[in-house]
């Protein structure tokens, strides 16, 4: 085999497992730094914090499989967390917790019914939206963190089976394993790819492609207002704040594990895999002690690389043909 063919091979498979090969790096680097990072109290912490997104990224590769996008999911997480802890005053912590789960749902019902119903753009839609939310926040808590005095919520998102996998990291699975069921063996996950590809060809095929894109949002909204119940539980206090950095690593994620903003291609596996990779490298540099403004100018440029390398990749395939 020549070196060209190699060559060839091998950027072939960086291009297909971008994530895998960003992950790896990053591993590989942190062997030889300084560091406590491969200790298990920082694996389990890096398992934690991933759990979180991906509770929000299940739900959200629906959308973005069916050719949409959720930036109202931000939002959501804030909204939910203040909301459970507030109705909590006055109610059992049970239906405090389902409370917030309909008002998940009932947004991803409003943002499904605009977007296609009224056909309205997901982009920007779903971001008013999550304005929309935030301000409702910041309007509940004054602008203020609020804390959470019932020790069974703080369980929720704390505490730990054999004292080491948390019920985050189980419930993440779960949410994981469910989605992952329903994009592989359902109809209605036949019937989202199908709308994410083609959205017309969808209609001529049968498919409802209204109802199951508006099904995609429902799902989105309930999964994000899980997260942020999850998120105020391991934090013990809710904000309108805790949502802000969801929405875009979200969707960075998504894409970077391979899954299509266009729509019609990705899955839970592509997803978790893009979404871990984001999660180790913002794990690594903090354990170097890397400065938050220096973060930020770092996630920013592995970012645009690996999207630009993505659409370099498309647009030579696209030549070939």
């Amino acid at each position: 085999m020549s070196s060209k063919s190699i060559g060839s091979n091998i950027l072939k498979f960086v291009s297909k497992q971008k994530a895998l090969v960003a992950v790896i790096a990053v591993l590989v680097l942190m062997i030889f730094s300084k560091t406590n990072f491969f200790s298990a109290y920082n694996l389990l912490e890096i398992v934690n914090s991933a759990s979180i997104y991906l509770i929000v990224a299940a739900g959200t590769t629906l959308v973005i499989i069916a050719a949409g996008c959720d930036l109202s999911v931000g939002g959501m997480i804030g909204l939910s967390g203040v909301v459970s802890i507030m109705l909590m005053r006055t109610l059992p912590m049970p239906v405090a917790i389902l409370c917030s789960l309909a008002i998940g749902a009932v947004v991803g019902f409003i943002n499904g019914f605009l977007v296609v119903h009224q056909k309205t753009e997901p982009f920007v839609i779903t971001f008013g939206m999550g304005m929309v939310l935030k301000g409702i926040s910041l309007q509940l808590t004054n602008a203020k963190p609020i804390s959470c005095s019932n020790p069974n919520f703080v369980n929720l998102g704390n505490a730990k089976i054999f004292g080491t996998v948390t019920y985050l990291a189980l419930l993440t699975i779960v949410v994981l394993a469910v989605v992952f069921i329903i994009l592989r063996y359902t109809q209605l996950g036949r019937n989202i790819y199908a709308v994410g590809g083609d959205y017309d060809v969808a209609l001529y095929a049968g498919i409802n492609a209204r109802r199951t894109k508006w099904t995609a949002f429902i799902i989105s909204g309930f999964t994000a207002a899980l997260a942020g119940v999850m998120l105020s539980s391991r934090l013990n206090a809710g904000s309108a704040l805790y949502g802000d950095p969801f929405p875009l690593l979200i969707h960075v994620g998504a894409v970077i594990g391979g899954t299509s903003l266009t729509g019609g291609k990705g899955g839970i596996p592509q997803t978790l895999l893009g979404i871990i990779s984001l999660t180790v490298l913002l794990n690594a540099m903090t354990m170097m002690q890397i400065s938050g403004y220096v973060q930020k100018l770092i996630q920013g440029i592995v970012i645009v690389l690996i999207l630009w390398f993505d659409n370099f990749q498309i647009k030579r395939q696209r030549e070939a043909v």
